[in-house]
């Protein structure tokens, strides 16, 4: 079952296409928070975004280039203004596509199954976790903050994967040590203290200091 994530604010259309497109069998969420739309997208885990042009604070423009920041899933825009010059600017923004408003929902399930088909017919994208608006991208090995982008060397990009997908609980550094041990590195104490400390500088150097709290007794988490 494919994941779509619907952004669009006219409810009345929203609840038509979300209906229509769940009834050929694909998984939609609908967009609530207008003003975080990455961080919405990366918890959908959507595999197809359905982007309106124009919506509450950024239009749809901006929040094609924020996810083409951290993501290369296929974008489909839904708009009335279909003139030129906007599907030209949305191509240059990394959409896939531009379907004018008002569409028939059977057109629109169908170019749907035909990107799809396209996009994922020999496998599908990277991984993505968030936190509170750090991306941590597990395909390219890196993370991004507000349009900062760090890479990461694979023991970081562990530890980061291992806290992220804790949610906000605390990890112990006998939990770390075994993960990076049983991926064939060797790693004691003083070798984890060393890549927390420079994945701390790391993060630091993108506007996340203080990411990675100790929590005495239990162990590392990120706020």
């Amino acid at each position: 079952m494919y994941r779509i994530f619907l952004v669009e604010d006219d409810e009345t259309l929203c609840t038509l296409v979300k209906k229509h497109l769940e009834s050929w069998g694909y998984e939609v969420t609908a967009a609530e928070n207008f003003l975080d739309i990455p961080g919405e997208f990366i918890r959908s885990e959507a595999q197809l975004v359905l982007l309106d042009l124009k919506l509450p604070g950024f239009n749809g423009f901006h929040w094609c280039e924020e996810i083409r920041r951290i993501s290369q899933v296929p974008i489909v825009f839904l708009s009335s203004a279909a003139d030129n010059m906007n599907i030209v600017m949305a191509m240059s923004r990394g959409a896939d596509d531009f379907i004018s408003k008002p569409f028939d929902l059977e057109v629109l399930s169908a170019k749907v199954q035909a990107i799809l088909r396209r996009a994922y017919s020999f496998g599908t994208g990277a991984d993505l976790l968030e936190r509170n608006g750090a991306i941590l991208n597990l395909g390219s090995g890196t993370l991004n903050y507000q349009g900062s982008t760090v890479d990461l060397t694979r023991n970081e990009l562990r530890i980061l994967n291992l806290l992220f997908s804790q949610g906000g609980k605390a990890v112990s550094r006998e939990s770390i040590m075994q993960m990076l041990w049983e991926n064939d590195d060797f790693v004691d104490d003083n070798t984890l203290t060393v890549n927390v400390n420079r994945l701390r500088r790391k993060l630091e150097g993108i506007g996340l200091g203080g990411m990675i709290v100790t929590k005495k007794g239990l162990g590392y988490m990120v706020l």
